[in-house]
């Protein structure tokens, strides 16, 4: 597979993107970060994250690919003779690394969220 035309656009402050990122480096594939501002949303990214509006975003041979997770087992399955394994071979490790992953997308803030939770929490204090 050629390696050049994938692109990840994201946040380089949230953690679900560097979730992505840290996946593509272990695979050792070559990809160009489009940089997204927060509260301004590309034209790019809403064309094709159009359901959640959201990074981050995988493009790919022209498709795109949503959702850290699911970006994750893209890369592991796309690249998979390339690098060590993201995800465990054994089926409930696997279902253990995906029920701890998920958990972790429900409990940390993104990094759209985060200004309003850093300005209840200020609010709160005083």
């Amino acid at each position: 597979m050629v390696q050049s035309d994938v692109r990840l656009l994201g946040m380089w402050a949230s953690p679900f993107v560097l979730r992505v990122r840290i996946a593509l480096n272990l695979k050792q594939v070559q990809y160009e970060f489009l940089e997204e501002t927060v509260g301004v949303k590309s034209e790019l990214l809403l064309k094709s994250n159009p359901v959640h509006k959201k990074v981050p975003v995988l493009l790919h041979g022209g498709k795109s690919i949503s959702e850290s997770l699911i970006i994750i087992q893209y890369i592991d399955n796309a690249w998979a003779s390339s690098g060590p394994s993201i995800l465990p071979a054994d089926p409930y490790d696997r279902a253990s690394h995906q029920f701890w992953a998920a958990y972790v997308d429900d409990k940390v803030p993104s990094p759209e969220t985060l200004p309003r939770c850093t300005f209840w929490y200020f609010e709160m204090s005083f």
